[in-house]
């Protein structure tokens, strides 16, 4: 059975856990955040994405109360938390340096804060015990941390954070001090403990691909104001502006001035040529079957020199009929690729015939517009495809990355274009390489037409 797909966004009936309502947050003459609204649900992995000064991180001491809105308000399951000290919200913090008591054991970090709060002893040791077993951490207990890995003492930061079941977790760049290979590891771990307990995450990280690993929904933030919030596959495939684009993951930007296509180019043009189909052999009739008729020749061939092994030859038998050979069927000449109607045709460069963008709005007609392309979305060749889309150019670099390789290619005109492949080959037996000469290819849905300057 099928499951059914997280999105309590697209539930209007769906009350918010979390509601930002018309927020502004200035520091003196500066504001950090504009004017913002956004609503984040219970059980939700919320990432906030952004540059440096952006206001992420304002966004989230905010929530923590650390920080007093200027203007607005924020509501938690509700209630507007204003006036909320940050020791009264139902909400917890893990930050970057995890700030553990080196003095301290792992599981008397863990108890920390449920013996400020005067719990039983009882309850502290079943909850700690539980947390201990959610995040693998019962073999090191006793441990001080200095003792466990940067890995270990990250889960012992999230363990503390979660004991005393807050309604929302902040994560501040959680695992921004571990490793690569730890980093990628520790991600999916976060994913299943907050799927685990339920409870709301929100963490705000520069990484863009943390963000697009944990997160159910992305918010793409930039001076102050949330540019797009969307699930990740949608801020990747389908970003709503240029800044988006850019910001997340490799593109290629093409601009140029936008055009409406009425109709598809190839149903205006004439069809391609066939060759012409050759007449077909008339079949002889029974009585004028032609048989091949012996010579003088033939006669005395036989009759000196092939009669010792095929016998003497009787002049009455019948000649075999000779078998009628019919031509092979021509094969028809490939037509030009079909391309969709409608959509946009962007002329980018004089000397080049306009790119064709067939999932476009035409509501971009006459606009100046920039084509967004993945560099997955490129196809490389050493001879021309037959595709709508064609650009020649030459192989200035190659980036070696293991899984993929990454080319960076000159068209004509002087553009740099990036397009990526995976090396399901062997390096030794790459077809092609720095300085070649080749063809990039795509289709009329690769890329996404944003508007010039947003």
């Amino acid at each position: 059975m099928a499951q059914t797909v997280f999105a309590p966004w697209e539930d209007s009936q769906e009350k918010p856990l979390i509601e930002f309502v018309n927020v502004t947050k200035r520091f003196g003459d500066f504001t950090a955040i504009d004017n913002l609204s956004q609503k984040i649900y219970a059980r939700e992995f919320f990432a906030l994405l952004g540059p440096s000064g952006c206001g992420k991180t304002t966004m989230m001491r905010m929530l923590a109360g650390f920080e007093t809105p200027s203007e607005g308000k924020i509501l938690l399951a509700g209630q507007d938390i204003g006036a909320v000290p940050p020791n009264k919200r139902a909400v917890n913090m893990m930050f970057q340096s995890y700030a553990l008591f080196p003095h301290l054991s792992v599981w008397d970090n863990i108890a920390f804060g449920l013996k400020r709060e005067g719990m039983a002893k009882d309850k502290i040791a079943a909850r700690v015990d539980e947390m201990l077993r959610l995040t693998r951490l019962e073999k090191f207990a006793r441990r001080k941390p200095h003792q466990i890995s940067g890995g270990q003492r990250q889960r012992v930061a999230l363990a503390r954070s979660l004991a005393k079941a807050p309604k929302l977790l902040l994560l501040d760049e959680p695992l921004g001090a571990l490793d690569k290979k730890l980093r990628q590891e520790t991600q999916f771990e976060l994913m299943d403990i907050q799927e685990s307990t339920g409870t709301t995450f929100v963490i705000v990280t520069h990484d863009q691909e943390e963000a697009m690993t944990v997160a159910s929904r992305v918010a793409v933030m930039d001076h102050g104001r949330i540019v797009q919030v969307a699930t990740p596959d949608v801020i990747y495939e389908a970003p709503n502006s240029v800044y988006v684009a850019d910001f997340i993951g490799d593109v290629n930007l093409i601009s140029g001035k936008a055009s409406t296509r009425k109709a598809a180019p190839a149903s205006q043009s004439k069809p391609a040529p066939q060759p012409a189909k050759p007449a077909e052999p008339t079949s002889p009739s029974p009585s004028d079957e032609r048989r091949p008729q012996p010579n003088a020749m033939g006669e005395w061939l036989h009759d000196r020199v092939l009669e010792p092994v095929l016998g003497k030859r009787d002049p009455n038998t019948p000649a075999p009929i000779v078998e009628q050979v019919t031509a092979a069927e021509p094969q028809p000449v490939s037509a030009p690729p079909e391309i969709p109607a409608g959509g946009l045709a962007i002329t980018w460069s004089p000397d080049h015939p306009p790119l064709i963008a067939s999932n476009a709005s035409e509501t971009f007609g006459g606009a100046d517009v920039v084509l967004a392309l993945r560099p997955e979305k490129l196809n490389i060749s050493t001879t021309k495809p037959d595709a709508p889309n064609v650009l020649r150019g030459k192989v200035i670099d190659i980036a070696y990355l293991g899984n993929i390789s990454t080319y960076h290619v000159q068209l004509d005109n002087g553009t740099m274009v990036k397009a990526q492949i995976a090396n399901t080959r062997r390096v030794s037996r790459r077809q092609i390489t720095w300085e070649d000469e080749v063809w990039l290819s795509f289709t009329t849905t690769a890329g996404v037409v944003l508007e010039q300057g947003t």
